[in-house]
C-alpha cells in the first residue's frame, strides 16, 4: 500500500491546459470586422457593380461583360495603362537604384540614428504637401528651379506643361519622398547579412563592387523582392500627385489609371465602368505580383 501511495506522489500532477480559444477570437475580432467591412466587402461589391450600368441616380442594372468589352475597346483606357506604366519604370528603376545606394552607404559609413531620420524626413511629408511644393519649385515661370536654370544660361523648362516632362517630373517628385523609406527597408536587410563573410571575402582581396554583386545582392534577394513588389502596387496606384499637379494633362499625358478611374467615378457618375476599370487593376497587379515574386525566389534566401 506505502508502494502504490509513493507512485501516486511521485507521478507528475496534470494540470487541465486552459483553453485561449474564446480569448484568442476576441482579441482578433476587431480586426476580422474591420478586415469584413472595409476590404472583403467593397472589393465584391466593387466586382458586382463592374457587370452593371450604375450611375448612384437608379439602380444598378445588370449588364454582363458589357463594361469590360467597352474597355477593351477604349482609346483612353490604353493610354492611361500606358502612361502608368512608363510611370512605374522610372519611379521604380530610379527609386531602387538610389535607395539601395543609399543603404550601402549607412552601413558601410555610419549607422547613425540621426542620419537615418533625415533619409526618412521626406517620408513624412504627406503626397499632397510635397506635389504642392514641387509644383511651386518647377513652375514654368516663377519657380526656383527654372530661375536658377535662367540663371545658368539655360532656357526654362515647362515641367508640368511638357507631354515629355510630366511623367518623368511626376516620378522624380515620388522618388524624392519614398527612396528614404525604401532606404531603410534595404538596410534593415543588409543587417540581417553576416559580417564574417565579407571579412572572409576581403582577406582573399575582394574589392567593393566584388562585395556588392557577390555577397549584398544575391543575399539581400528577398528582401529587395519584398520591396520592388510592395513599390510596384504602390506605384500603380498614384493618384494624389497627379491630381494635384497635371490633373491628367497635358492631353493626357499624364492621366494615369487610377485618375481615369476617379475621373469616371466621381466626374461622370459611371460607377459600372469606374468598378470594371478598377477590377482590371486589381488583376493587372496580381499578375504583376505573382510574376515578380515567381521569377525573383522571393519565397526563398540564400542564407538557408
Amino acid at each position: 500500500m506505502s508502494t502504490a501511495t509513493t507512485s501516486t506522489r511521485s507521478a507528475p500532477t496534470r494540470r487541465r491546459r486552459k483553453d485561449d480559444t474564446k480569448l484568442a477570437l476576441l482579441f482578433i475580432a476587431p480586426a476580422t470586422v474591420g478586415l469584413l467591412v472595409f476590404l472583403v466587402w467593397p472589393l465584391l461589391t466593387g466586382i458586382y457593380y463592374s457587370f452593371t450600368e450604375y450611375t448612384t441616380l437608379t439602380p444598378p442594372q445588370w449588364v454582363g461583360f458589357e463594361n469590360y468589352s467597352r474597355m477593351l475597346t477604349d482609346p483612353v483606357f490604353w493610354n492611361a495603362l500606358k502612361v502608368t506604366l512608363w510611370y512605374v519604370i522610372l519611379n521604380i528603376g530610379i527609386q531602387t537604384v538610389v535607395a539601395l545606394l543609399i543603404a550601402v552607404l549607412m552601413q558601410r559609413l555610419t549607422q547613425s540614428t540621426i542620419l537615418r531620420s533625415l533619409v526618412l524626413a521626406p517620408y513624412l511629408v504627406s503626397n499632397v504637401v510635397a506635389a504642392i511644393v514641387f509644383l511651386w519649385i518647377l513652375d514654368t515661370q516663377m519657380g526656383i528651379f527654372n530661375i536658377f536654370l535662367q540663371w545658368l544660361g539655360f532656357d526654362p523648362v515647362a515641367f508640368w506643361a511638357s507631354e515629355t516632362w510630366v511623367i518623368p517630373t511626376i516620378a522624380l517628385v515620388n522618388v524624392w519622398r519614398h527612396m528614404g523609406y525604401t532606404a531603410l527597408l534595404l538596410f534593415a536587410g543588409l543587417q540581417s547579412i553576416p559580417q564574417h563573410l565579407y571579412e572572409s571575402a576581403r582577406t582573399e582581396g575582394a574589392g567593393e563592387i566584388t562585395l556588392f554583386r557577390r555577397i549584398t545582392l544575391p543575399l539581400l534577394r528577398p528582401i529587395l523582392a519584398l520591396v520592388l513588389i510592395m513599390s510596384i502596387i504602390g506605384s500603380f496606384q498614384v493618384f494624389d500627385t497627379v491630381s494635384v499637379t497635371t490633373g491628367g494633362g497635358p492631353a493626357d499625358a499624364s492621366k494615369v489609371l487610377q485618375m481615369y478611374i476617379y475621373e469616371n467615378a466621381f466626374g461622370q457618375y459611371q460607377f459600372g465602368y469606374a468598378s470594371a476599370l478598377s477590377v482590371a487593376l486589381l488583376v493587372i497587379l496580381m499578375i504583376v505580383t505573382f510574376t515578380q515574386y515567381r521569377m525573383t525566389n522571393a519565397g526563398t534566401s540564400d542564407l538557408d
